[in-house]
């Protein structure tokens, strides 16, 4: 029997003097560009920075908009306020992927027979796109207590969460729409012709496709949620916003104003980032020919 020695230490692979050079090159040239990114930054920011502090009526803006004082009075009371912010994103969120998805589907259904859903569907799609955000909370969280309805609620949390889960489905239902429409025919009808029924194709083949393709525009859907939770303070909600409003009322100093905005932006860079990185990776795997 022959055995076989293994490879000495000298045959292992050795890179060329090409590929060194160009390895420190490119490592050079990366060195160099961040050096003067960073070099550039720090002149810009330098920059605005005295044209902003030199500025005419700089320091009645500092005194009016970034008060330290009012500052560290407004964070806790913000903070307090944006949980119930975090609880509407999450309630709501909930709520709107799963109505969007009911009115997704119902304006997909095939046949005559299911043409007044279809056309319900579309027809509720259509008005809450059109209306705006705004009209719509007014008209919810003022005008239905305005009924006095028997066992219809008053509380402005809820009328506020119902308004924006009304809007925002429409939005959403837009987006799966899209989603299930770009799957193949050929998906579904492969699907059938294994002997699954249409509602069976619909679920195990058509929807699983069509959600993973559409998850970078609903989660800048849940972003801009994120966002407008913060408009249930018209209807006296104290959430983020309102907590800043209460105290920027008393002194008409408008830097709570200020803080509950950082806040909001703070929580919605993280969640744009990963809409970015969701997105560049199926980008990736659908280039590779990992997506159907």
């Amino acid at each position: 029997m022959t055995l076989h020695k293994a490879p000495a230490a000298e045959d292992a692979y050795v890179p060329s003097e090409r590929r060194i050079a160009r390895e420190r090159y490119r490592r050079a040239r990366t060195r160099r560009a961040t050096a003067i990114a960073a070099t550039s930054t720090l002149v810009v920011g330098a920059a605005l920075f005295l044209l902003i502090t030199n500025s005419p009526g700089w320091t009645r803006t500092r005194e009016t908009f970034f008060s330290a004082p009012y500052a560290r009075v407004a964070f806790p009371q913000v903070m307090e306020g944006l949980w119930l912010n975090l609880r509407l994103l999450a309630v709501c969120g909930a709520a709107v992927l799963v109505l969007g998805l009911l009115l997704a589907v119902a304006r997909t259904l095939r046949g005559p027979v299911f043409f007044p859903v279809r056309a319900l569907a579309t027809a509720y799609t259509d008005f809450f796109r059109g209306l705006p955000l705004i009209i719509c909370l007014l008209i919810v969280v003022f005008g239905v207590p305005a009924l006095r309805l028997e066992g219809v609620t008053t509380d402005p949390v809820l009328l506020g969460g119902g308004a924006l889960v009304l809007t925002y489905s429409a939005y959403v239902a837009e987006v799966f729409r899209a989603g299930i429409e770009s799957v193949h025919p050929s998906q579904r009808a492969a699907a059938r012709s294994l002997g699954l029924s249409g509602g069976q194709a619909l679920r195990f083949v058509v929807l699983p496709q069509a959600v993973r393709r559409v998850v970078p525009p609903l989660l800048n859907d849940l972003v801009s949620l994120q966002k407008d939770t913060g408009l249930v303070s018209i209807a006296g909600a104290v959430d983020a916003v309102y907590a800043a409003q209460i105290i920027a009322s008393k002194d008409f100093n408008y830097t709570p104003y200020v803080v509950a905005g950082l806040v909001f932006v703070a929580l919605t860079i993280p969640m744009t980032r990963l809409t970015d990185w969701v997105t560049a990776r199926m980008d990736r795997r659908r280039a590779q020919g990992g997506l159907v």
